[in-house]
Formats: C-alpha cells, sequence, structure tokens
C-alpha cells in the first residue's frame, strides 16, 4: 500500500506537506510555500522523481553507526562529500514506471480517484 501526502497550513499561515506511511507515521515534512499551487506541484515533483531516485551513499566505506543507549546530544553536521565515497544504487523497474505515471494528467489530492 502507498504512503499519503497531507497538505496543510502551518503557524506561519504557510502551505506545506507532509508524506505519511499507510499506518500514520510521518516520513517527511516540507518546506514552506506561499501558495496552495506551489505546494500541489511540489507533490507533484516528489511524485514524479521519488520513484526513480537512486541511492547516493556519502558515507565512507565501512562506516556504520553505533548503537546508543540513550538519546543523543547534539546534532553534529557530518563531513561533506569530499571525505565520503559516493556510490550510486540503480533500481531496475521505477524508470518504466515513471513513465506510465506520467501519463496520466489529472491530479488529485485526496488519493480517491
Amino acid at each position: 500500500m502507498a504512503g499519503k501526502f497531507e497538505l496543510f497550513v502551518d503557524a506561519e499561515a504557510q502551505y506545506r506537506f507532509r508524506l505519511t506511511t499507510p499506518d500514520g507515521c510521518e516520513l517527511a515534512v516540507s518546506g514552506a510555500y506561499r501558495d496552495k499551487a506551489a505546494a500541489v506541484a511540489a507533490i507533484e515533483a516528489v511524485r514524479e522523481c521519488a520513484g526513480m531516485g537512486l541511492i547516493n551513499d556519502l558515507c565512507p566505506a565501512g562506516s556504520s553507526v553505533p548503537a546508543q543507549a540513550e538519546a543523543p546530544a547534539a546534532v553534529v553536521p557530518a563531513a561533506g562529500p569530499a571525505a565520503c565515497e559516493p556510490r550510486r544504487f540503480p533500481v531496475d523497474g521505477f524508470r518504466k514506471h515513471a513513465a506510465a505515471r506520467r501519463t496520466v494528467a489529472t491530479p488529485h489530492l485526496s488519493g480517491v480517484a
């Protein structure tokens, strides 16, 4: 089952959207948009690109995240791409499915056809 995009107005009266899992877990929240049309266009762009997205691994080879017994203190920005070895992992089949999705020209917000 697919996730769901929720369009909403934040505390600063800006439009945003969030991507949630079918069970309601929040996966991502967008930046702020001045109008609803711009937010809807951004959702369409995410739909278009996310299925074709490659994983770009910017972490050093052999690195792993150690298990944490307690909550982390402060978040420290990670080293830039110069310290990492970029690797890309293609995912077969997504490009042809994205092309099929592009043929649908009518955007909808509710998920109900």
